[in-house]
């Protein structure tokens, strides 16, 4: 109801279909939401469906799916649309963007063994700081491959944690898998600077709210890796606002901009 209340002319996965339904119809009984409004979205909906012509053709043609989909056009888009998402919600010390001449750490904390997540990041990162340190993780390694990976930051001047979590926050919360938070606070109990990235969820920082440098990009696609690394080498503007409100850290619409360089 507040959807529809909010302008939403359809519900997408609601947890519990038939109740979303009866809610609906009860708001409209008792006058809360118009008749006239329910039927504004469904122009709306029907407009939409005229547009791509479901109205004529229903089915897909699967042998020309190549024309249209994963087209430069498209990704071109795609890829404005990461840019311009990513949000700088802290920059303490301004870490972000990195400075060249430093040296930086790099962890990739991906969600799962075999993923494909970070190698873009990775790849992007080698193409302006040929070396770089950068150790890929998964919720499956070791305690030696953790220290490790700790150990490998305390020489840099700068770590970037960059953190993939796709799973959907409840109330604000995401947990990280496997050794992920032990080696995180590790890390950040070294005292130097550390900019975590979230490629996900904009609600990590509230597991960790002491990191000084704090990104988020919320989704975890390849445009977003490539978006994360243009950011942190101050390559576009950063000029993304958070859509939530991260309880006792940041509120909605916080994000602070900065122009590339």
């Amino acid at each position: 109801v507040r959807a529809l209340e909010a302008g939403a002319d359809t519900l997408l996965m609601p947890a519990d279909p038939d109740v979303a339904i009866r809610a609906v119809v009860a708001a409209v009984e008792n006058g809360r939401i118009t008749r006239t409004r329910i039927r504004e979205s469904v122009v709306r909906i029907l407009a939409a469906k005229e547009r791509t012509g479901l109205d004529r053709k229903r089915f897909v043609d699967l042998e020309g799916i190549g024309d249209v989909v994963d087209s430069p056009e498209d990704n071109a888009r795609a890829q404005e649309i990461a840019d311009r998402a990513v949000t700088l919600v802290r920059n303490e010390g301004g870490v972000v963007p990195l400075n060249p001449a430093a040296s930086v750490s790099f962890l990739v904390l991906t969600e799962s063994r075999g993923s494909q997540q970070g190698k873009v990041l990775a790849a992007e990162v080698r193409k302006r700081m040929p070396n770089a340190s950068i150790t890929m993780l998964d919720p499956t390694a070791a305690e030696s491959d953790l220290e490790q990976a700790a150990a490998s930051t305390q020489t840099s001047a700068v770590t970037v944690v960059a953190a993939f979590v796709s799973v959907a926050a409840y109330r604000g919360s995401v947990a990280l898998a496997g050794g992920y938070p032990a080696l995180l606070n590790r890390v950040l109990a070294n005292g130097k600077p550390v900019i975590l990235v979230a490629l996900g969820s904009p609600y990590l920082l509230r597991n960790f709210p002491i990191a000084g440098g704090y990104l988020t990009t919320y989704s975890t696609v390849a445009p977003s890796e490539i978006a994360a690394v243009k950011a942190l080498f101050g390559e576009i503007s950063i000029q993304g606002r958070l859509p939530v409100t991260i309880p006792g850290l940041a509120k909605y619409g916080d994000g602070i901009q900065l122009g590339g360089r």
